[in-house]
This record gives C-alpha cells, structure tokens and sequence, in this order.
C-alpha cells in the first residue's frame, strides 16, 4: 500500500482506497473508493477520472485519507460524509437517525398512489420520524403540512435541520413524544406513515453488518421479540387517530407481514378497516402495511 506521502494525484488516492477497502473485505470496494474521493474532492465519477492524474495538496490528501480510514474500520459512508441521497434528495445523517434506504421508498410510492386519502379531512402525521425523510418528501411532493413525531431529541435535531435544508420549516412540524401519545382523543388524521424499530432480539442477538451493529443507533433498531414491540404499540393506537376513509402505511421487516395482519385483525372487531395490504418489495420481502379505514368511522 502506498504511505500518505505517495499519494500525490487523485489516481493515487483512488488507487490507495481500492486497495485499503478491499484488504478489509469492504464490499465493492472500488465504488466505495470512487464515493469517497469524489465526495471530498467535489468532483463528479467523469471529472475523477478525466483529472485523476491532477495534483493534490497535503491538506486534500490528509482530509481524504482520513476518510477512507473510518470506512475502513465499517463506519458507513454516510456517517463520514454526512449526507444520504432519499427520493432523489440529499439529506443530512449523525449516528443519531437510522441511515435511509432505499426500501423507505417503496413507502412513499404507495402513499402517493393514494392521494385519494387527502379527502378524508384531517392532517398527515409521520410517526418515528428520524432524519424526516419521509415527511419532508410527502410535504415536498403532495405541498401538505406534516407532522412529525420522535422521541429522539438528537433525531429530532436532525430532522429540523433536514426541514431547513428543504425549505419545509414551515410545512413539518417537529413534536418530541412517544408515538401517538402526544395527541388527544379527538385529534384526526387523513393519512399516517410510520417506520418503526422492527429488527427483532434474535436478529440483533445473531449480529448484524458491523456497520449497523457498531454505528446506527439501537433506539431505531431494537424491535424486542419478533421486532413487534413497537409496532404492536402503534397498531393499537394508530386507528383511533386515523379519520374515516384515511389512510395508514407503515414499514416492516421481512416475515412480518402475517403476525402484523393477525395483530390488525384483533383490533378490528367492527369491520374497522376497509382494507389491510401487506406490501413487499422489489425482492419479494414483506415491506409496507397499508391500511385503509373504513368511510363509516
């Protein structure tokens, strides 16, 4: 591997990374590489390669190499960078929110294919909000007002400075509280998302990817037994919130689709709910419950 005082152009730094990241085992490591660079050098994948063989400073080669040295040890590149791209946005990240991924989406795709819920006369309501990707693309994309709700303050903090970065700070409204419970019995919404802890003991007991177990908070992982803790807690609570004819949509783990439909089920003695989807993702995998409320209650 070359010393830091050999890496001179950018071709030596890409050269450096691919190197560092693939005597680690760090997967694709020459597109970890090229994220890296680019990021720190601001340059486009074209113009690092038209320029790679451009001279660099010590302090750009310093600053770089530090990078690649924290995705060495499995810090995710978002942490070290900062910022996730969601829904073709860029939004700020800590290691005090979840990392978005690209399973979120599929959420945000079934929502905006039921824009009929804005006729069921109440507001919209993110619950578990964190980095507040989800409400700031429904404020963004449906130009609504949201509500988002964590009980993360440091969550929270990144969300607000998320709404910023969007210009939505007067469209999300942040709330720090325990799921619904912040909200009074007559409140109603037409639409509520939610993306809850989900990944159950066993799994966070087995070990996960060390950049999961080692850097994104267990506050937004840990689901308890089954991954239902949480979930069990909305699915009781959400309905009464939820206005006639709305809709609620909520991100779940894989295999949890049928332990969710029977939990729905138990709450919905009085033909409740018009209708109840399990909805997978691209892989096959239970992804998104979507619930529809009857127009009667």
């Amino acid at each position: 591997m070359q010393s830091n005082r050999d890496v001179r152009r950018i071709a030596d730094l890409l050269h450096h990374g691919i190197f560092l990241f693939d005597s680690v085992g760090i997967d694709a490591p020459q597109t970890e590489a090229e994220l890296v660079v680019t990021h720190c050098l601001e340059l486009s994948r074209t113009d690092l390669y038209l320029r790679a063989q451009e001279q660099i400073s010590r302090v750009q080669a310093d600053r770089c190499l530090a990078m690649m040295q924290r995705r060495s040890e499995n810090e995710p590149l978002a942490y070290i960078t900062g910022e996730r791209e969601f829904w073709s946005y860029t939004f700020n990240v800590s290691p005090a929110v979840l990392i978005p991924r690209p399973e979120t989406e599929i959420l945000i795709e079934r929502v905006l294919a039921a824009r009929d819920c804005s006729n069921a006369g109440g507001g919209y309501l993110d619950l578990c909000c964190g980095s507040g990707v989800i409400a700031i693309v429904l404020a963004l994309e449906l130009d609504v007002e949201v509500i988002g709700v964590d009980i993360s303050r440091p969550a929270l903090k990144v969300c607000r400075s998320n709404c910023a970065r969007h210009g939505v700070e007067q469209r999300v409204h942040l709330v720090q509280g325990d799921l619904a419970s912040c909200f009074a019995e007559n409140e109603q919404f037409s639409l509520i998302t939610c993306n809850p802890p989900y990944v159950s003991s066993s799994e966070m007991a087995a070990g996960m990817q060390p950049e999961v177990a080692k850097y994104e908070p267990i506050l937004a992982l840990d689901g308890g037994p089954g991954g239902l803790n949480h979930i069990s807690r909305v699915i009781a609570t959400f309905s009464r919130l939820l206005a006639p004819g709305g809709y609620f949509f909520m991100e779940i783990g894989a295999g949890q689709g049928g332990a969710v439909k029977e939990l729905l089920a138990r709450s919905d003695s009085d033909d409740l709910y018009a209708s109840i989807d399990i909805i997978k993702d691209y892989s096959g995998r239970d992804r998104v419950v979507e619930v529809r409320k009857n127009d009667q209650y």
